[in-house]
């Protein structure tokens, strides 16, 4: 087996023998999902795939992740009969869909949704594409995205589940942590219980745990303050509604199984 390749497989870069694991970035989830026994991935994207996916799964509207925003998703959603959400500063009356989810309660609705994102959602559609069950995770849904998945039967070592924090990227293209997705994760670490939590995990969970205001962090971090600065506070205000959803996104085209 060449080298890195069984640096890929590694137990130790997946952390094997845990029922709950935590990584970053894209790398993060292929390393995970190379050792073959990640049976459930949550993606964490607070600012702001996995926030408005779960703005646009409240609605109804079940929602495909890609992974660039070019000729092919539109291609992608034609073949799938969905709208294709535009950037946020191009939202207009004829196209009001976007990665925004502020303006994603205000567009009207639509019953499918081609969502791309170079973070969160190409993560999760590289993941879908894997086979693997996944789910999108937010501060706004961290309760019950985390008891969702032990109802089902994952979270065990025999069935492990991986939440990734998706970060942002630099300009170089490398990756970004991103307090935001930090923070997201460890809510959806903290909610998940039972299973037996890898070194990673609990350290997420633990940074979740220790912080006083959530809403506060999220806002003055890096991203918030970002978003703020272009004018798009609104989508830092829905990404802090802690746990305002009930409703679980998951599988390939996100949609929800369960909406109390």
């Amino acid at each position: 087996m060449p080298r890195n390749v069984a640096l890929i497989t590694a137990d130790w870069w997946t952390q094997a023998g845990y029922g709950v694991r935590f990584e970053w970035g894209p790398e993060g989830a292929r390393r995970l999902m190379a050792g073959g026994d990640v049976a459930c991935l949550v993606v964490v994207d607070v600012l702001s795939f996995t926030t408005a996916v779960s703005v646009a799964v409240d609605a109804g509207t079940r929602v495909f992740p890609y992974a660039w925003r070019d000729e092919s998703a539109v291609a992608y959603a034609a073949d799938r009969g969905a709208v294709l959400a535009v950037g946020r500063r191009a939202v207009t009356p004829d196209t009001p869909w976007s990665l925004s989810p502020a303006a994603l309660r205000r567009a009207p609705f639509a019953s499918r949704l081609v969502l791309p994102s170079p973070n969160g959602s190409a993560i999760a559609a590289a993941a879908s594409e894997a086979g693997g069950m996944v789910v999108a995770g937010c501060l706004r849904n961290a309760a019950a995205v985390g008891g969702w998945p032990a109802r089902e039967g994952f979270g065990t070592t025999e069935r492990p589940v991986a939440v990734v924090a998706s970060g942002e990227r630099w300009e170089d293209g490398s990756l970004r942590p991103a307090l935001e997705d930090a923070l997201g994760a460890g809510a959806v670490i903290s909610a998940l219980g039972g299973g037996r939590l890898s070194p990673e995990a609990e350290v997420a969970a633990g940074g979740y745990a220790s912080c006083g205001d959530v809403a506060v962090a999220v806002a003055e971090c890096a991203s918030g303050r970002e978003l703020a600065a272009g004018g798009f506070a609104g989508d830092v205000a829905v990404a802090v509604e802690r746990d305002a959803s009930r409703v679980v996104p998951v599988d390939g085209a996100f949609s929800s199984p369960l909406c109390p």
